[in-house]
């Protein structure tokens, strides 16, 4: 027979049919509830030793213990609650990645993380659904823009920060300038110093990523319209969806298209296409030059190596930081910090 784990002998110790409260914890800990309060709520204004946070976090695990969000934010008058309006995931795997460090960063500083899926055009009318959730910040990804109208409506309601994404300062918002025209715009620039006059656009169709695309699309035809470059050059959208039929589809009509380059929303629309060119015989670069984004490790690896736009981005922990501190302060005057470089590592495919 197995012996008792030490968290179901924790366990075993909370009444049959009872939830465990901080009061067990403090007691399996050795603290007071006081102490509990501090850790689990990411309270930085009292000094609680390392030892001491690591055994009421240990305790709490082995209880199961799990602060109730709702008392908590009764108690303190406001929620912890940082709200993340998206419908989508984000941009791709590298913002992603970024976002998924930003939340687990933000829950370690005692904020609930939520996401809310339902989206709307109307600014002013999408502020009003997020406020009636009463959280403490909330950080727009930009898929319904805000005007200055739908910020002050969210401080009104509670709001101590509110941050955007975005090319643009919304008055009254902290901004995370991360303009996806630079992505475009290097890429492009790239091909055209490359000699690539005639340069197709990749337009993803899956939902969600228009706003991006957009702006990305927007960067590229600015690079190609150029005065300082050697000769102008056109871009031309082209609508493609994640799947080997639409590549195929793309690609049986690439010569007629009279296309000599193309710039992929990443890197993974870039292979995706790129197969099925060189499934077409048509021979990348000598015939089309093929650059992605996000330099993606599967790129490196394919014959040719994939040209791409490297990203920079800040990470997860840093903008969790510039959120707590608008937080912690939400008389400050909004802050605009960049989020991001963009550069082109050049590859056999362009």
């Amino acid at each position: 027979m197995s012996q008792p784990t030490e968290h179901s002998a924790a366990r075993a110790a909370v009444p049959a049919g009872s939830l465990p409260t901080s009061f067990d914890v403090a007691r399996l800990a050795g603290v007071s509830r006081a102490t509990v309060s501090y850790v689990l709520n990411g309270v930085t204004d009292v000094r609680i030793s390392e030892p001491t946070r690591l055994r009421v976090l240990e305790a709490a695990e082995a209880l199961g213990y799990v602060p109730h969000a709702a008392a908590r934010s009764l108690r303190a008058g406001r929620t912890r609650m940082v709200l993340l309006p998206t419908g989508h995931a984000p941009a791709g795997p590298l913002h992603s990645r970024v976002f998924d460090e930003f939340q687990r960063s933000l829950r370690r500083l005692g904020y609930t993380v939520v996401q809310y899926g339902s989206l709307g055009p109307d600014p002013v009318g999408a502020a009003r659904a997020w406020a009636e959730l009463r959280p403490v910040a909330v950080v727009s990804l930009g898929e319904t823009p805000l005007t200055p109208e739908a910020v002050e409506l969210l401080k009104r309601s509670g709001a101590r920060s509110v941050i955007t994404l975005g090319a643009e300062r919304i008055p009254g918002a902290h901004a995370l300038v991360m303009d996806q025209r630079t992505i475009g715009g290097r890429a492009v620039s790239h091909l055209v110093a490359r000699g690539r006059r005639a340069i197709g656009v990749v337009m993803p169709a899956e939902p969600g990523l228009e706003p991006y695309a957009a702006l990305r699309l927007a960067g590229a035809d600015a690079a190609a319209r150029d005065p300082g470059a050697d000769a102008a050059a056109r871009v031309t959208p082209l609508p493609l969806a994640r799947t080997e039929e639409s590549a195929a589809g793309l690609a049986a009509r690439w010569r007629g298209l009279g296309l000599d380059a193309v710039f992929a929303y990443n890197d993974e629309y870039a292979m995706l296409l790129m197969r099925a060119l060189q499934d077409e015989g048509i021979r990348v670069p000598e015939e089309t030059a093929v650059i992605g984004a996000d330099d993606a490790l599967l790129g490196r690896l394919l014959r040719p190596r994939l040209s791409t736009v490297r990203i920079d981005m800040a990470t997860g922990p840093r903008l969790a930081q510039l959120v707590d501190r608008a937080v912690r302060d939400p008389g400050a005057e909004p802050e605009r910090h960049g989020l991001m470089g963009a550069r082109v590592v050049h590859r056999e495919s362009s």
